[in-house]
């Protein structure tokens, strides 16, 4: 008998064998298909990395908007502050100075009894202190002396003596107040000219014996 009759099998394991080893062209296609999927990993990689920078981006952006209105809501309520406390302060300046001013008449009526010398003893000599120690302590002044120059915003002139262009206070009809710089009330007086210089006359010598 021959040698193909007592094998049958080997030429199908042969064949089989074949057809299971890899050909070199699919080993390339194979290689091709990694490369590309390397690539395309690698460009998904890119584009996730800008996606996440312009993402930073506009985080960014909203922050430093956030952060200016921020800023300028502090600055207005800082200016709010400020200007509610000056109109707060405008206010109690105002009312007390229209408190004052009521008891410039009262004041007034004191400094005539003073000057009548009803003011040198007693009760109402103690009333005439507190009062002016009260109003010192808001720091009111009065003001207009005779002889002092002529202000028509602080003086109200009731009679105008003066001849020529400089004015002084000649009479005192009521003296005026202020309470720091805020006029209370204006001083009635009547316009003078100046005084005329006195002149000084210097003693003689003795004549000498």
């Amino acid at each position: 008998m021959s040698d193909q009759n007592q094998n049958p099998d080997v030429p199908e394991v042969e064949e089989e064998l074949l057809t299971d080893a890899p050909s070199a062209e699919g080993e390339q296609v194979a290689a091709e298909g990694a490369a590309e999927t390397l690539e395309g990993a690698e460009v998904d990689g890119s584009e996730v990395d800008r996606h996440e920078a312009g993402a930073a981006g506009d985080l960014q952006a909203q922050l430093d908007e956030r952060t200016e209105d921020l800023q300028r809501i502090t600055a207005e309520y800082a200016n709010y502050r400020r200007r509610t406390e000056r109109e707060r302060q405008a206010t109690v300046e105002l009312a007390k100075a229209q408190v004052i001013t009521t008891l410039l008449p009262l004041l007034d009526d004191l400094e005539l009894a003073e000057k009548h010398g009803d003011l040198a003893e007693g009760p109402l000599k103690v009333f005439r202190d507190k009062l002016v120690g009260v109003l010192d302590g808001h720091k009111v002044e009065a003001f207009a002396e005779e002889g002092d120059p002529f202000d028509a915003e602080r003086h109200e002139a009731v009679q105008d003596l003066s001849t020529g262009d400089e004015k002084v206070i000649g009479t005192v009809l009521r003296r005026g107040y202020q309470a720091g710089e805020r006029l209370l009330r204006t001083a009635m007086v009547i316009i003078a000219d100046p005084a005329e210089p006195q002149e000084v006359v210097q003693p003689q010598e003795a004549p000498a014996e």
